[in-house]
C-alpha cells in the first residue's frame, strides 16, 4: 500500500470514537517499533516529522524509511505528515517530496496572517493531492524549533473556528486546549500532588473542545502536546543517571475522553524518546562492556513498541480499525 492522506482514516475516526496516533520519527529504530505495534494491532498510523526530525535526519532519509516499512508492512496505512511547518515554503517543500499531508503552524501570528498563510498552504498541497492541518490558539512548551512560554500559552478562541476553517480550506484544526508540548508540561505550581508525590496536571479544557465541535460538526480536530510522560519510563532514565525532576504529561484518561468525542489525531512523541531513552540507559548500565548500537537500540526499540501498542489500545481506541 502506498503512503495515504488522512482524509478517510479521519472520516472513520470521527464516526467510531477513536483517533489515530500522530508518532514522530526520527530514525529507523522508531520507525520500525511503531510500524510493527501497529501492525500486530491492525491499526492506521500517522508518522510525522518535525523541523528538528528533517534537519536529523533528512526529509529524502524519512521517506525512504517509510517506503521501508510499507514494503514490511504492506498492509498499513500510514500518513506522512509534516509537523508544525513554519511558513509555505517549508510545507511547498514536503508536499514537493512526497509528504501526503502537512502542517501549517502559524499560530504565533495575528489571525489574518493565519488565514493568508494557511489558505496559501492548503490550495498548493491540494492541488497536489496533499491535506492540511492548521492551528488556532497556541501551546506552552517546547518541541524541536517550537518555543512557547506558558505566559505566552493561548487558549483556542471558539468564535473563531468557523471563520477560520471556512476561509483556509483545511482539512484538520489543532486547538489548544491545555495540553503543551516536551516532558516538562506544567509547572509545579500548576499541579497538586497525589498521594505518591506524582504531579497531576490542570485538567483539560473540554468545555472548549466541545464548543469548537459544535461549532465544526464533522471536523477533524487534532491535539498537539499529548503524550503523558509515562512515569516508570521516567523512574528507569532517573534510576540510571538521568535528571528529569518533575516531569509530567497529559492524563491519559483525558486523552481518550478526547478521542471518544471529536478529536481524530493526537500527536504523540515526548513518550517515545523517553522509552528510547530509558531503554539504552538502563542498557548501558547493565551491561557497561557493550559499544555495539544494535544491542542497546534493541532495547529502546522495544520500549518505542510497548508504548505504542499500549497507546493504540488503551488511549487511541484505534485497534482493528484497518
Amino acid at each position: 500500500m502506498p503512503l495515504v492522506t488522512s482524509t478517510e482514516m479521519f472520516k472513520k475516526a470521527y464516526d467510531g470514537g477513536y483517533a489515530i496516533g500522530a508518532f514522530n520519527i526520527n530514525n529507523m529504530e522508531i520507525v520500525q517499533g511503531i510500524t510493527d505495534a501497529a501492525a500486530e494491532l491492525k491499526s492506521p498510523l500517522i508518522l510525522q516529522a518535525s523541523a528538528g526530525a528533517r534537519k536529523y535526519a533528512n526529509s529524502v532519509y524519512l521517506v525512504k524509511l517509510l517506503e521501508g516499512a510499507l514494503a514490511v508492512h504492506p498492509e498499513l496505512p500510514i500518513v506522512l505528515h509534516l509537523d508544525h511547518g513554519a511558513d509555505f515554503a517549508v510545507c511547498k517543500d514536503c508536499v514537493d517530496n512526497g509528504f501526503t499531508s502537512v502542517m501549517i503552524d502559524y499560530s504565533g501570528h495575528p489571525f489574518e496572517e493565519n488565514i493568508a498563510e494557511s489558505k496559501r498552504v492548503a490550495e498548493y498541497a491540494h492541488e497536489h493531492g496533499v491535506v492540511v492541518e492548521a492551528e488556532l490558539g497556541t501551546l506552552a512548551g517546547i518541541e524541536d524549533d517550537v518555543k512557547v512560554a506558558h505566559g505566552m500559552a493561548s487558549y483556542t478562541d471558539p468564535d473563531q473556528v468557523e471563520e477560520f476553517v471556512k476561509r483556509t480550506g483545511v482539512d484538520s484544526l489543532a486547538i489548544a486546549i491545555g495540553t503543551s508540548h516536551g516532558a516538562f508540561k506544567f509547572k509545579p505550581e500548576q499541579c497538586t500532588r497525589n498521594e505518591q508525590g506524582i504531579l497531576c496536571p490542570p485538567p483539560l479544557r473540554f468545555d472548549i473542545l466541545e464548543e469548537v465541535a459544535r461549532r465544526l460538526p464533522g471536523f477533524p480536530i487534532v491535539l498537539h502536546g499529548a503524550s503523558s510522560v509515562p512515569q516508570e519510563y521516567v523512574k528507569i532514565i532517573n534510576e540510571h543517571g538521568g535528571a528529569l525532576k518533575d516531569a509530567v504529561g497529559v492524563p491519559e484518561d483525558q486523552l481518550r475522553q478526547a478521542a471518544r468525542g471529536p478529536v481524530c489525531k493526537i500527536n504523540i512523541d515526548s513518550d517515545l524518546r523517553l522509552g528510547l531513552t530509558a531503554g539504552v540507559r538502563k542498557h548501558f548500565d547493565e551491561h557497561p562492556e557493550h559499544f555495539d548500537p544494535r544491542q542497546y537500540l534493541t532495547d529502546g526499540r522495544q520500549n518505542i513498541k510497548d508504548i505504542v501498542m499500549h497507546k493504540i489500545k488503551d488511549v487511541l481506541g484505534s485497534d482493528n480499525k484497518i
